[in-house]
């Protein structure tokens, strides 16, 4: 069944390229509705653009803020907003590739980016970002995760904004324990010992065994092993001997010095645990904060980004990342760039990103008082735009990314923590499905 979906999804990208190449001979006119081959213009900078909002009903009241913005800047260019739900943000780009109507401006995350740019409808950004007053003011960490999830070295994305991996904990229960902050994967296994009492119920930990637990524990190896990289040549680190050690040292914590409902916890079963118990610590993201601050209260709790080595070496795998893309088709792409250029200055990056909880990716706008007043958003950003961390690229651009990271493997995790596999198995399973993964790739790509 699992092969089956992978051919069929494999099968529509070969329709979707050669819709490509049919939709080069039959182009849309000057109306801005394009299919993926239309190569469009730059325009006279001047006029009308379309900007498809790819979480539309969530963000559209501070896309229409920062539109607002940018029509009062710019008197000569109106932007029409369409707001499309995220959930179907794929499919419509999907259908107006192939079949025309593809907006100038589109918000574009990094998981579905490299499907978009393979069909061969988005612009490439860097020799405009280049010539930019944006130029040297965005994070490269994030430039890098945007790259690397385009398929390449092409940038096709201008990210926008990116959450992070932060390591939640009680500080009055560590003050009561006389713990220092979890800021090494030493001392985070040392509390997590240091504050389970099962018999009080009391543990140190709660660790994701649900819904969307690859990710966290792939983030928990490479922070602990500081292996910076997720391919030696065509083959995945992910079954390193170094990895699946940290592996078998973190899943050891299930039952031992976390609760045995973990099994099954999603992060929104984890996060109402955590938030009503006696737990020392939670790994999760920065959007988990509002609701730790109504159930504990601002004085019980910190988020700190993810533990680094003793050595103070921080490495952490890429989060997915929101961006901008230009489409190719667009009949104006001089007052789309122009578009983007302004969503993405300090003052409107930081305003969206006070919005939506997240890292602003202007490392200008990482000066803005709202992130400077809360500590786990302004520790998040200082991770993300530091020099010294090292972030492993995950492939999002592989089609099967989704399944083996997803229905494959998810429930091979819950067996690993029921001891029914080993550390090892579970890598290697892993790395052999992501090798042919990659190897089809390369094939196709």
């Amino acid at each position: 069944m699992k092969t089956s979906i992978r051919r069929s999804r494999r099968a529509a990208m070969a329709v979707a390229l050669g819709s490509v190449l049919a939709l080069t001979a039959t182009a849309c006119g000057d109306d801005g509705s394009g299919g993926a081959g239309d190569k469009g213009d730059e325009g006279s900078g001047k006029g009308t653009i379309t900007f498809w909002d790819n979480n539309g009903g969530v963000r559209t009241d501070i896309w229409k803020q920062i539109i607002a913005d940018f029509e009062k800047k710019n008197p000569d260019i109106k932007v029409k907003y369409v707001g499309i739900p995220a959930a179907s943000a794929q499919s419509k780009y999907d259908t107006a590739i192939q079949g025309g109507g593809l907006p100038d401006v589109g918000g574009v995350g990094t998981a579905v980016l490299a499907e978009v740019a393979v069909q061969g409808a988005l612009e490439p950004l860097d020799s405009r970002l280049k010539s930019s007053a944006l130029n040297g003011k965005l994070s490269q960490n994030l430039l890098d995760v945007s790259k690397s999830a385009g398929g390449g070295d092409t940038l096709y994305q201008i990210p926008t904004s990116a959450n992070n991996g932060t390591l939640w904990y009680r500080t009055d229960l560590f003050k009561a324990a006389g713990l220092d902050a979890p800021t090494t994967w030493s001392k985070f296994y040392a509390a997590a010992d240091e504050l389970t009492d099962k018999a009080k119920n009391k543990f140190g930990f709660t660790i994701r065994g649900g819904e969307g637990s690859i990710a966290p524990a792939l983030d928990a190896v490479y922070g602990q092993t500081g292996i910076t990289s997720f391919w030696n040549g065509d083959k995945t680190t992910v079954n390193d001997p170094k990895n699946v050690a940290a592996l078998a040292k973190y899943v050891a914590l299930f039952k031992k010095d976390t609760p045995s409902a973990d099994l099954n916890n999603d992060f929104t079963k984890m996060v109402a645990q955590w938030d009503s118990g006696t737990i020392g610590m939670l790994s999760h993201n920065l959007g988990s904060y509002q609701d730790h601050l109504k159930a504990l209260g601002a004085d019980k709790f910190k988020g700190i980004p993810n533990p680094t080595l003793d050595d103070g070496t921080r490495v952490q795998i890429s989060n997915p990342v929101d961006g901008l893309s230009l489409f190719k088709s667009s009949k104006n792409k001089e007052a789309a760039w122009k578009f983007i250029e302004f969503a993405v200055s300090a003052a409107e990056n930081s305003k969206f990103n006070e919005s939506a909880g997240q890292v602003p990716a202007n490392t200008e706008a990482a000066n803005a008082a709202w992130i400077q007043s809360s500590e786990p958003t302004r520790l998040a950003a200082e991770a993300l735009n530091g020099a010294d961390t090292k972030i492993v690229q995950l492939p999002y651009y592989l089609p099967d990314w989704n399944t083996i990271s997803k229905a494959d493997n998810e429930p091979n995790f819950q067996k690993l923590l029921l001891g029914k596999m080993t550390a090892k198995e579970f890598l290697d399973t892993l790395a052999d499905q992501l090798n042919k993964a990659q190897a089809d790739w390369k094939t196709n790509h």
